[in-house]
C-alpha cells in the first residue's frame, strides 16, 4: 500500500516552525513527508496572522497548493485559522481548518482520513485551553528551536496573539528538562528556547524561567543556548546576571520596545514604560559589554504624533542597541487599536519607518565596528551557494569563510578581522 504524501508550508514565527517539525515528525513513519513544491495528497499550511501581509501569504500558499494538485486535501491551521476560520474555509481547495488546539490532532485526522466537507471547521475557544504541547525543530543539526511556552496574558491593544494562541501556559520545569533532553539527542550544537512570551514560563506552576535555566545548567550541557524574544518587564536583573555568568547561555537579547514614547506605550497597553527598557539595556551592557541587543519597534500606531515619534527616535538613538526590527503598524480585526481614532497616514508611516531603518543601520555599523579584533567562538553551519561556510558568533555576528568540510556543525575560536557591506565578518583562526 502506497504511503500518503504530506507537504507542509509554514509561515510566521520560529514557534510555528518548531510545531510544524513536531507534526511532521509524528507522521514520518506512516506518510511520506515531501516538499511543498511537490505533488501531495495532503497540503498542510501553518498560518500566521500577525500582519495583513502574513495573511496574504497564507492565502497565496493555499492557491499554490490547489493549483499543484486540485484533488489534494488542503488543511490550514495556525493563528489565522483560529481567528478567521470561516474566511479560510470558503477558499477553493480548502478541506479542513484546524484551530491552534486542534492542530495537534493532525496525525489522527490523516490516519482516519476524516477530512469531511460537513466537518470543515474544527476550532475551539483557545482562551480556555490549558493544554501545553511541546515541540522542537530537528531538521537542522546546527540549531534547534525548542518550544517551552505558549500563549500570552498581556492583551496589548494592537495584538491578536492571546485570541489566536490562548493564555500563557507551559509544562513544569521537570517535564521541560526531559523534553530538552529529547531535543538534545538530535545532536544540534545550539538550542534556542522559544515561545510566545517565554518570560512568563512556569507562572501556572509557581515556577519561573530563571528556575528552568538553573536546571538546564545542572545538565552541564555541551551545547550553546539562546533565549528568544523576552519582554522588558520580565527580563529581570536576576536573569541578566545569570546570562552574564553562564558559560552556555549566549550574550544575545531580543527585547520588544514597540515605542519609545510613554504615551504611546500606554495606548498600546504595554506593561512597562521607557525607563524600564532603558534600565534593562544599561544593565546588560554593564555586565556584557559586547552583547548583541535587538529591539522590535512599531511605527504609526494610531494617534502617534510627530512629537511621540521623535521621542521614540531620540530614545533609540541614545541606547546601546545593536539593530532594530521595524514594523509599520498593521491594523488587526478584533483589537482595541482598530477602534482608535487618529490613524496615521500611510505616507507618514512610510517616512518614519525609513528613518528608523536608517538609524538601525547606523547602530549595526557601530556594533560591528566595536567587535573588530575581538576573539569569539563561531558555530559554523553549512556550505552556501558561493562556496563559503557561514556561522554565528556567541553574540550573533555573522561570519563567513572558504568552505572547509571539517567546519560543518563545529565551534571554532576565531579573531574577527573585518566585515563586508552586508555586515558579514572575515576572521583569523586561533
Amino acid at each position: 500500500m502506497n504511503k500518503k504524501r504530506v507537504a507542509f508550508h509554514t509561515l510566521g514565527c520560529k514557534l510555528n516552525f518548531a510545531e510544524t517539525s513536531g507534526l511532521s515528525r509524528e507522521l514520518q513513519d506512516e506518510c511520506d513527508v515531501v516538499d511543498f513544491s511537490e505533488p501531495a495528497d495532503y497540503y498542510v499550511v501553518q498560518s500566521c496572522a500577525v500582519t495583513a501581509t502574513a495573511e496574504k501569504k497564507c492565502r497565496s500558499a493555499i492557491r499554490q497548493a490547489h493549483k499543484r494538485n486540485p484533488g489534494a486535501s488542503i488543511i490550514v491551521t495556525g493563528c489565522m485559522s483560529q481567528l478567521r476560520a470561516e474566511q479560510l474555509a470558503g477558499m477553493e481547495g480548502v478541506s479542513l481548518v484546524l484551530g491552534n488546539a486542534e492542530k495537534f490532532q493532525l496525525k489522527e485526522i490523516i490516519q482516519e482520513q476524516s477530512v469531511e466537507p460537513s466537518d470543515k471547521i474544527r476550532t475551539s475557544n483557545i482562551l480556555k485551553d490549558k493544554t501545553f504541547h511541546p515541540s522542537y525543530s530537528g531538521s537542522d543539526r546546527t540549531r534547534t528551536f525548542v518550544k517551552i511556552q505558549d500563549g500570552c496574558d498581556y492583551f496589548c491593544s494592537f495584538c491578536t496573539i492571546p485570541f489566536a494562541r490562548g493564555r500563557s501556559r507551559s509544562n513544569s520545569i521537570a517535564e521541560t528538562i526531559n523534553f530538552i533532553k529529547t531535543a538534545l539527542r538530535e545532536q544540534a550544537r545550539e538550542i534556542v528556547l522559544t515561545g510566545v512570551n517565554i518570560g512568563d514560563f512556569g507562572k501556572l506552576n509557581d515556577e519561573s524561567l530563571f528556575g528552568l535555566l538553573k536546571e538546564i545548567e545542572n545538565l552541564k550541557p555541551e551545547v550553546r543556548f539562546r533565549l528568544s524574544s523576552i519582554e522588558p518587564d520580565l527580563l529581570t536583573k536576576q536573569l541578566i546576571e545569570f546570562v552574564a555568568d553562564s558559560k552556555w547561555l549566549l550574550p544575545h537579547f531580543h527585547i520588544p520596545l514597540q515605542s519609545g514614547s510613554d504615551t504611546v506605550l500606554k495606548r498600546m497597553n504595554r506593561r512597562y514604560l521607557s525607563d524600564i527598557f532603558v534600565s534593562k539595556l544599561n544593565l546588560i551592557k554593564a555586565k556584557l559589554p559586547f552583547a548583541c541587543i535587538a529591539a522590535d519597534v512599531i511605527v504609526g500606531f494610531p494617534g502617534e504624533t510627530e512629537e511621540e515619534f521623535h521621542e521614540t527616535f531620540s530614545l533609540i538613538e541614545g541606547l546601546p542597541l545593536s539593530y532594530l526590527h521595524v514594523f509599520p503598524y498593521s491594523e488587526r480585526p478584533g483589537t482595541k487599536a482598530k477602534m482608535m481614532d487618529d490613524k496615521v497616514r500611510p505616507e507618514i508611516i512610510h517616512e518614519r519607518v525609513g528613518s528608523l531603518i536608517r538609524l538601525s543601520e547606523t547602530k549595526k555599523l557601530d556594533f560591528l565596528n566595536s567587535n573588530i579584533g575581538r576573539v569569539e567562538e563561531v558555530l559554523f553551519e553549512a556550505e552556501n551557494s558561493s562556496g563559503n561556510i557561514g556561522g554565528f558568533t556567541n553574540n550573533y555576528i555573522r561570519v563567513s569563510a572558504p568552505f572547509q568540510h571539517e567546519f560543518i556543525n563545529s565551534v571554532k575560536k576565531t579573531r574577527l578581522t573585518s566585515f563586508d557591506k552586508d555586515g558579514i565578518f572575515a576572521f583569523e583562526p586561533i
